[in-house]
């Protein structure tokens, strides 16, 4: 009889375990999953992947290679663009600094040249002078020496403008303009670089690569995703709580996270509260109806202790 009795109440026991409204009450919460912040790690332009060392469940640090794209055309176009910006900036400097050392010899030896011109014409036409008093020669050849003496003062001043203008720097509106040109052209270099570095990705902070989309060879469209990186501290829960829960809720509040398997003790801050309804009565806010709105909320994971996103999970408030 006694075992019989014994049987029974272990029987009544379970009953009291499983069926619900039976037993210990569970402790109050919400029900929700894990989710994550994914960082999509996208090429800003269009190309074929060369290089993929990275591989999903791999963690990498900011900075590591991801993945690489094809260059050979753009370090082609940053080399062109280099050779312009170097071919504009010695124009550039040209008009600034004046003539070459070679030009101002050549047109100082001129002046050198026309100044002993000058020293002979001068010469030449003093003799003829006192030749003329004595009547040792004719009117025709003093005017003729006088022209040439004439003609060497003419050539000593073209000579020594044009040593002047060698020794000038370009026009200011010739600077501007070959300044401007070198700006372009330095500009151009500049953003050929830029395309030809963004050829090359790397992680853009620490994380964990959740999920690659391509493969190695395949074209990957600008803009559109190649993989996708789970950074540290980026998993959170989304949970759902009642009107009359969400009031007691406040941003920055510290809740529990409880599930299946998982570690004792983690906790997580709440960071948003929706504003919107999950779901509206079609009898509009009466008091029996209200009761039926939820609304959904997020906390950012303090400690995940091995939690994955997609697990389900209860969240309770801080005792």
């Amino acid at each position: 009889m006694n075992g019989l009795f014994g049987w029974l109440g272990g029987l009544w026991a379970a009953a009291i375990a499983i069926i619900p409204g039976f037993g210990t009450a569970p402790p109050p919460g919400f029900s929700g999953y894990v989710d994550a912040d994914y960082v999509y790690v996208s090429a800003t332009t269009a190309g074929v992947i060369s290089a993929f060392p990275a591989e999903e469940g791999q963690e990498v640090k900011k900075g590591d290679l991801l993945f690489a794209q094809t260059d050979t055309q753009q370090q082609a176009l940053a080399a062109a663009a280099d050779a312009q910006a170097a071919a504009a900036r010695a124009t550039w400097q040209n008009l600034t600094t004046g003539g070459r050392a070679e030009e101002l010899a050549a047109s100082q030896a001129a002046v050198n040249k026309a100044k002993a011109d000058l020293n002979l014409a001068q010469l030449t036409f003093a003799r003829s002078q006192k030749l003329f008093a004595s009547n040792t020669i004719t009117q025709a050849q003093l005017d003729t020496d006088n022209a040439t003496l004439l003609s060497a003062q003419a050539a000593l001043k073209q000579a020594e403008a044009e040593l002047a203008v060698t020794a000038l720097p370009g026009r200011d509106a010739q600077q501007q303009s070959a300044k401007a040109s070198f700006d372009a052209a330095t500009a151009s270099a500049d953003k050929a670089k830029a395309d030809l570095a963004d050829r090359t990705i790397t992680a853009p902070t620490d994380g964990r690569i959740e999920r690659t989309y391509y493969d190695l060879g395949e074209m990957a469209p600008a803009g559109t995703p190649v993989l996708s990186l789970l950074p540290a501290k980026a998993l959170k829960v989304e949970f759902y709580v009642s009107e009359t829960d969400r009031t007691k809720l406040t941003m920055g509040e510290t809740v529990g996270v409880t599930c299946d398997g998982c570690a004792a003790g983690i906790t997580a801050t709440v960071s948003f509260m929706a504003t919107d309804p999950q779901y509206t009565s079609p009898i509009i806010y009466s008091r029996e109806e209200r009761s039926q709105l939820v609304f959904l909320a997020e906390a950012k994971i303090d400690n995940p202790g091995g939690i994955l996103p997609g697990q389900p999970v209860t969240v309770s408030p801080a005792p």
